[in-house]
This record gives structure tokens, C-alpha cells and sequence, in this order.
């Protein structure tokens, strides 16, 4: 999963990012509000953290435009203004969520979890396919019920081929998922990754699609 962080206080910008990092998620961290109205779009971004507080363009700006623009990623407002007004206008302007500084990184994740299954569809942080299930909470993954034990990126690969089980994911989608896109990945490295899920899995968990990409089956042997 691929998160946007739009957030200028580089302590708390780093902490963020090391956190969610090691939650197996993926973190482009840009601390200017006119570049982050620019990447707003990017089909790669499943969830944007945004700072209202941003140099260059405020971030309740970015959040109108975003909207206006017809951008329908999740976004988690992220703001030391904990006045009301602020926090009803920026959920007017679409934000699906408000956290207010200081905020513990534990009640971050765990909202960045709720909307991430409010936008899947998912009742609780389980994601099943046939006799695989991930739990998003803790990134543990059962599969024929038995536990197996998975590396960060191994688990950020897997997690996104089962919520997009049944359809083709191709190589540059995984990449920027699971590194993001300001990280310089060695060409073969979701490759490696997708050999060592096969071999803690089963060879038939995860199809090669040449040329193109991935695909688990919708019923994973």
C-alpha cells in the first residue's frame, strides 16, 4: 500500500514515515504543499496523510483542489488547528478523516487501517482468499491454517496481490506499492520477492503474467 505524506515538521514527518514503514507500507514524504497538489492524482497513492499547516500552498487548499479534481483517494487530514471550525470545513472539503497534533503514531495506523477497509469494503482488518488470510492488524498471514512468517516486503507484495486478487497487477504498480516512488529499486527485487512468497506458499499462489506483471487466483492452491 501506497501512502502519500504531505507533512513539513521533518521530526514529525520521520517519525511518521518510520513507523508506517515498518508496517509494511510504502511512504513518499513531500513537504511542500504545491508538489503535493501535484502528485495528488498519481493513480499509485492509495491514501494521502495531509498537513494542513504546509508552506507553498495550505493544505486545506490542496484538499479543495484535490476534490475538485475529482481525486477520490482516502485522505487523513493531520493538523495542530483543533478548533472546530477548521475540522468541520476540512471534512466539508472532503477529508474522510481528522487526527489533531500531537496524536500517537498507534491511533494513526489504526485510522489509516479503518479507511483502508472502509474503501476495500472490508468489515474487519482479515483479508481471506480461498485458504489465505492476511490480517492487516499485525501483519500475520495464515495460510492452509497454518502461520507463516513473512518479511516486510514479502507481506507488502502479498497484501497487494490478494486485495486485487483475480486481476493482473503489473510490475510498476507493485513497485511503487511497495517502495514507493522516490526509492531507487534494483530491477529485479519484486522478483526475488514473489520467488520467496512461492517457496514460504506454494508455487501456485502467485502467476507470472509475462511482460506485464502478477496475478494471485481468486482461489490460491
Amino acid at each position: 500500500m501506497h501512502i502519500l505524506l504531505l507533512e513539513d515538521d521533518i521530526e514529525l514527518g520521520e517519525a511518521i514515515k518510520h513507523a508506517l514503514e515498518h508496517q509494511s507500507y510504502a511512504v513518499t514524504w513531500l513537504t511542500d504543499g504545491r508538489q503535493g497538489a501535484a502528485s495528488l492524482s498519481d493513480t499509485g497513492i492509495d491514501l494521502i496523510l495531509l498537513d494542513l499547516g504546509l508552506p507553498g500552498k495550505d493544505g486545506l487548499e490542496v484538499l479543495l483542489e484535490a476534490r475538485r479534481a475529482g481525486v477520490k483517494t482516502p485522505i487523513l487530514v493531520m493538523t495542530a488547528r483543533d478548533a472546530t471550525e477548521s475540522r468541520i470545513k476540512g471534512l466539508d472539503l472532503g477529508a474522510d478523516d481528522y487526527l489533531v497534533k500531537p496524536f500517537d503514531l498507534g491511533e494513526l495506523a489504526a485510522r489509516i487501517r479503518s479507511l483502508t477497509r472502509r474503501a476495500q469494503g472490508l468489515v474487519d482488518n482479515r483479508v481471506e482468499v480461498g485458504s489465505l488470510v492476511l490480517d492487516l492488524a499485525t501483519n500475520g498471514v495464515t495460510f492452509r491454517s497454518e502461520m507463516v512468517t513473512l518479511t516486510r516486503r514479502e507481506f507488502a507484495v502479498l497484501r497487494i496481490l490478494t486485495e486485487r486478487a483475480g486481476r493482473i497487477v503489473r510490475r510498476e504498480t507493485l513497485e511503487g506499492s511497495v517502495y514507493g516512488y522516490d526509492t531507487v529499486v534494483d530491477r529485479n527485487a519484486i522478483e526475488v520477492h514473489v520467488h520467496w512468497l512461492r517457496r514460504k506458499l506454494s508455487p501456485e499462489v502467485i502467476h507470472t503474467v509475462r511482460g506485464i506483471g502478477y496475478m494471485m487466483p481468486r482461489e490460491p492452491k
